[in-house]
C-alpha cells in the first residue's frame, strides 16, 4: 500500500527536524569548548533554580492552612505559633531564590562572552583558511552572510532557552508530582493544554526560517546600498553624480518588500497563537471547575486550593515555557545548520602530503608548461596550454591589454588557485609539491587592488613580513625604497601615526602615496620573488620617475615579475612578455621587441606620435 502525499510530506518534515536537532550536540561542544568551568557552575544553578519555585508551592499551602487555623485567636505568640515556622522557611526561600538569580545572572554573562569570543574565533579563522577563490563566488557571500548573521546570537539563544529548559522541566516534574494525588488525569490535562501553541510555533518557525534564507541575497543588497551611501570610498562620487536618490531608493524598495512579507508572517504568528491560547483558557477553566468543585463538597481545604492554583497555573506557565525554549532551540538549531555548514568548509588548496622544502634562493627560475586554467563557474578559458619561463635573478615585465590574463598569471604564482591542467614549477619542481605557506613566505606580492590598512604608519609595512619581526630600523629603510619615508617623516607622529579618516586622528593620504607604502609592504619582506601588479598605476609621473630610478636595485639578486601597462617601467626589464588573449605573442628586451616590428613594437611607436604626454607612458 502506497503512502499519500500528506504522510509523505509529514515524513519529510520529521527527518528535516531530525537532521536540524542533530546540531545541537555540536552547539553544546561549543560550550563546552568555550568555558566548560562556567557551564558546570551553570547547570548546578539551573537545578537548585528549578527545585526552589516547587517549595515555594508546598510552604504556601502551609501557610494558607496555618492562617485558617489560627484566624481569630489573636495576635500573642502561641497563636500565631503554627504559621510562624511556614513564614520564616518561606522568607528563607525567596531570599535564596534572589541570590541565586543574581549569581546565575553573573554565571551566564561570563559563559555568553566566552561562548560568543569562540566563535567569532571559529568563524575569523575559517574565513582566512578557505581558497581565495570562494572570496570571487556570490555564492560564497550568501553562506557567509548565513554563517554570520548572529551566528554567536542563535549559540547563545541555544544555550539560554536549554538552560530554561532543563530549569523549567525540574520545576515542572516537581509541580506535576504535587498535583498528581489530586487527580492522574491533571498532569495530563496541564501538557495537552499547551500542546497547540507549540504546534504553532514550530510551524511559524520554521516558515520565518525558510523565508530568511530565501532573502539572503536582498539583506546583502541593503547592506550594499547602505555602504554606498555611508562609505567616504563612495562619497565623492555620491556626491558629484547625485546617486543618493538612487540608492535610497533602491533600498527602500527592497526594505518595503520586506516588510509586507514580515508583517504576514507576524499576522499569521498572532492568529495562530490566539488559538492557541483560547484553547489553553478552556482547558485551564475545566481544571478550575473541578476544583471549585471539591472545595463546595469538602473533600479539599483553602490551602489545597491555593496550592492547586498556584501548581496548575504555574505548571500551565512552565509548560508552556519548556516547549517554548524547545521550540525557540528547535529555532536556533536551524539558523546553526548555516553556521556548521559554512565551519566544515575545506579548502582545495592544500598541502601534500609529503612536503618538500622551499628553496631558500631561485636557482633556474619559475616555468608554466602547459598551463590550462579556468575560472570556477566559467566555460571559457583563460589560459590554455600556457607556457611560459621566469629566467632567476632577472626582471620580467609583462605587459598586454586588459583581459589578457595579466593578473590571472599572479594568482597562479601565489597559488590561489590551481591549473586544471599543466604545472607551474619553481627550479623543477611543482608548486604543489610544497607547503603552501612555505611557498608564499617566499612571494612578496603588490597587488593591483592593494589595501589601504588604516593602521599606523609602521604597522602599514610591517604587515608585509610579521613573522620576522622587522625592526624599526629595517622599516623605515623600506620606506625608502618605496619612496615614502619622507611622507611618513613629515606626519605629526612620524611613523607612529594614525593613517586614513577611520578613526580620531588619522591622516589620508594620496592614491600614489597610499601606493608607495604598499611597495614598502612588499620591499620589507626580502623574498627571493617579487610580483608587482602595476606598481606604479596611482602615481603621477614624477613620483614614478623617481620609483623607477631605483627599481633595478631593489630587484638586484631576486627574481621579479612585474604586470605593467606602462612602457618606461617595462622597458627596463630584462625580458619583455607581450600577452594577448592568453597567450604570449612576443617576447625579448625593449630593443629587440622593436627590432620585431610586431605588437609591440606598434604600440610604442603609435604612443610615441601622440601628443599626449601620459600616452608615451602606457601600453
Amino acid at each position: 500500500m502506497s503512502s499519500s502525499p500528506r504522510q509523505f510530506s509529514l515524513t519529510r518534515k520529521l527527518r528535516t527536524t531530525i537532521r536540524n536537532l542533530d546540531q545541537l550536540p555540536q552547539v553544546f561542544h561549543l560550550v563546552w569548548q568555550a568555558s566548560h568551568l562556567w557551564t558546570v557552575a551553570w547547570v548546578v544553578l539551573l537545578v537548585a533554580q528549578g527545585v526552589l519555585p516547587v517549595a515555594t508551592v508546598l510552604l504556601t499551602r502551609a501557610l494558607v492552612d496555618g492562617l485558617v487555623v489560627v484566624a481569630g485567636n489573636g495576635v500573642s505568640w502561641a497563636a500565631i505559633a503554627p504559621v510562624i515556622l511556614p513564614a520564616g522557611a518561606m522568607a528563607l526561600v525567596l531570599l535564596l531564590t534572589e541570590l541565586l538569580q543574581g549569581l546565575g545572572s553573573w554565571v551566564r554573562t561570563a559563559q555568553s562572552e566566552q561562548l560568543r569570543d569562540h566563535i567569532a574565533g571559529l568563524i575569523h579563522y575559517k574565513a582566512t583558511e578557505v581558497d581565495y577563490a570562494v572570496y570571487e563566488s556570490s555564492e560564497f557571500y550568501d553562506r557567509l552572510t548565513r554563517a554570520t548573521s548572529d551566528a554567536s546570537g542563535q549559540s547563545l539563544a541555544v544555550l539560554e532557552n536549554s538552560g530554561s529548559a532543563l530549569q523549567n522541566s525540574v520545576t515542572l516534574l516537581a509541580m506535576g508530582a504535587v498535583l498528581l494525588p489530586y487527580g492522574v488525569w491533571l498532569p495530563i490535562v496541564l501538557f495537552a493544554s499547551t500542546l497547540p501553541a507549540f504546534y504553532v510555533m514550530l510551524r511559524l518557525n520554521r516558515r520565518h526560517h525558510r523565508w530568511w534564507e530565501k532573502t539572503t541575497l536582498d539583506r546583502r543588497r541593503l547592506q550594499y546600498y547602505e555602504l554606498a551611501l555611508t562609505h567616504m570610498m563612495m562619497a565623492a562620487e555620491v556626491r558629484l553624480f547625485n546617486l543618493g536618490p538612487f540608492f535610497r531608493d533602491a533600498y527602500r524598495q527592497i526594505r518595503r518588500r520586506l516588510y509586507r512579507e514580515q508583517m504576514q508572517l507576524v499576522q499569521q504568528q498572532s492568529l495562530g497563537r490566539l488559538f492557541a491560547g483560547m484553547v489553553t483558557l478552556f482547558c485551564s477553566g475545566v481544571a478550575l471547575v473541578w476544583v471549585g468543585r471539591q472545595v463546595l463538597i469538602g473533600t479539599m481545604t483553602l490551602g489545597d486550593l491555593a496550592l492547586f492554583y498556584q501548581a496548575f497555573s504555574r505548571g500551565q506557565g512552565l509548560m508552556r515555557a519548556v516547549l517554548g525554549n524547545l521550540g525557540q532551540i528547535y529555532t536556533s538549531s536551524l539558523y546553526l545548520n548555516n553556521l556548521f555548514d559554512f565551519l566544515k568548509l575545506q579548502p582545495a588548496i592544500t598541502d601534500p602530503v609529503h612536503p618538500k622544502p622551499v628553496p631558500p634562493r631561485i636557482q633556474q627560475g619559475i616555468r608554466l608548461r602547459g598551463v590550462t586554467f579556468t575560472y570556477p563557474g566559467s566555460d571559457r578559458p583563460v589560459l590554455q596550454q600556457f607556457n611560459l619561463t621566469l629566467p632567476a635573478g632577472k626582471v620580467v615585465a609583462v605587459v598586454g591589454d586588459n583581459g589578457a590574463g595579466k593578473s590571472t598569471l599572479v594568482k597562479l604564482l601565489c597559488r590561489f588557485y590551481d591549473p586544471q591542467s599543466g604545472s607551474i614549477e619553481l627550479d623543477g619542481i611543482d608548486l604543489r609539491e610544497f607547503a603552501v605557506q612555505d611557498l608564499r613566505q617566499m612571494i612578496s606580492v603588490l597587488f593591483q587592488d592593494y589595501t589601504p590598512y588604516h593602521l599606523t604608519a609602521i604597522d602599514n609595512i610591517r604587515l608585509g613580513d610579521l613573522a620576522s619581526h622587522p625592526t624599526q630600523q629595517q622599516v623605515e629603510q623600506a620606506a625608502k625604497d618605496a619612496g615614502i619615508h619622507d611622507r611618513i617623516a613629515r606626519l605629526p607622529q612620524g611613523y607612529a601615526s594614525q593613517l586614513g579618516k577611520a578613526f580620531p586622528g588619522g591622516t589620508d593620504l594620496s592614491g600614489g602615496e597610499w601606493q608607495r607604502l604598499a611597495l614598502a609592504r612588499a620591499f620589507l619582506r626580502r623574498a627571493p620573488l617579487i610580483i608587482l601588479d602595476e606598481p606604479t598605476s596611482a602615481m603621477d609621473p614624477w613620483a614614478e620617475a623617481d620609483w623607477l630610478d631605483r627599481f633595478r636595485t631593489l630587484a638586484e639578486g631576486r627574481t621579479a615579475v612585474v604586470i605593467t601597462h606602462r612602457f618606461t617601467l617595462a622597458m627596463r626589464a630584462d625580458i619583455i612578455h607581450v600577452m594577448r588573449a592568453g597567450n604570449i605573442v612576443e617576447s625579448g628586451t625593449h630593443r629587440e621587441l622593436l627590432a620585431k616590428n610586431g605588437l609591440y613594437a606598434q604600440s610604442w611607436r603609435s604612443q610615441m606620435e601622440d601628443t599626449k604626454p601620459e600616452a608615451l607612458r602606457t601600453f
